[in-house]
């Protein structure tokens, strides 16, 4: 790409994640400026026809999708772009689709032979009935990111103070808890990149971990036997590959090593196919641990934009 094509970083958007698009879209942002490149930012909101008439305006040559969750990283945008012939990053319509929907691909993983957490799709009358699964459980929406509105039950008192609060309008997954360590493994198109392990004071990766909590930590590479680490990076590149991702995707994992009875197992939990590009966020670091310069991830993301063929 010619050094003076314009660049449209897309953040922001009508999700609940909106604010760490926000964020995630301003540091792409700055990187392109320092790094001398023609750049402007494009706030997206609900007004679609003020989106296109913007796009046809600034005349971009390629898009940096800093979306996330539903309408930015579901393959909504994407079929916009895909329509107006602008290439942009990461993933397209069918494999975004697709990675939003946790239900569908756990069935994909597990085609591959890939172990997930025993689930159930649950409403909250569902869970008065008594139709739940044992405890300790763990219930998230089955269509969004950043583990926002995640609720891990472990006893009666849990489901209580859940069922009080119970954002949710429609069905929701649950999945049985899975004990042990998180792990986050990003995967380019060529290959996995790395692993990384999270660890906060909840022993959950949720919302205040990822963005809120100081004493978060990420230990690149993760600290874990080989043969696992060899594992968990392959499974996730077979299911950025079966999903048909583009770019940069992150696959989550549980490990669990906590009984010293039976063999270490890795279970898969979900795929985000445009993974946050925030100061605290994972591909950052585990670019950055094989030579990777945040700037120039972003780089290399740009030059790979693409629309659907």
């Amino acid at each position: 790409m010619k050094q003076n094509k314009k660049i449209a970083v897309i953040m922001g958007g009508v999700s609940s994640e909106r604010e760490i698009s926000l964020l995630s879209g301003q540091g792409v942002l700055n990187a392109l400026k320092e790094a001398g490149k023609n750049v402007v930012a494009i706030d997206l909101t609900d007004d679609i026809p003020l989106f296109v008439k913007t796009l046809k305006k600034e005349k971009p040559a390629v898009i940096f999708n800093a979306l996330h969750g539903q309408y930015g990283e579901d393959g909504c945008v994407q079929g916009i772009l895909n329509m107006m012939h602008i290439p942009y990053t990461h993933s397209g319509v069918l494999a975004s689709a697709i990675a939003m929907n946790k239900t569908l691909t756990k069935k994909i993983a597990k085609s591959l032979g890939i172990f997930t957490a025993e689930e159930m799709m649950v409403t909250k009358e569902d869970i008065l009935a008594g139709k739940e699964l044992k405890m300790p459980y763990v219930v998230k929406p089955n269509n969004d990111g950043s583990s926002i509105g995640l609720f891990v039950i472990r006893n009666d008192k849990d489901r209580k103070k859940m069922l009080a609060k119970w954002p949710f309008d429609k069905a929701v997954l649950m999945e049985a808890y899975i004990p042990g360590r998180e792990l986050s493994v990003a995967v380019s198109d060529e290959k996995p990149l790395g692993v990384v392990e999270i660890v906060s004071e909840s022993g959950l990766y949720d919302y205040n971990s990822k963005y809120n909590a100081p004493s978060t930590k990420h230990f690149v590479p993760a600290p874990i036997p080989k043969d696992i680490y060899d594992s968990v990076m392959q499974q996730a590149f077979f299911i950025h590959r079966a999903l048909g991702c583009r770019g940069i995707s992150r696959s989550d994992f549980r490990y669990d090593d906590t009984n010293p009875t039976m063999p270490d197992k890795v279970v898969f939990l979900e795929t985000n196919t445009c993974p946050g590009m925030t100061p605290t966020s994972l591909v950052p670091d585990i670019a950055q641990y094989i030579g990777l310069s945040y700037t120039d991830l972003i780089l290399w993301l740009i030059e790979r934009a693409a629309c659907d063929n």
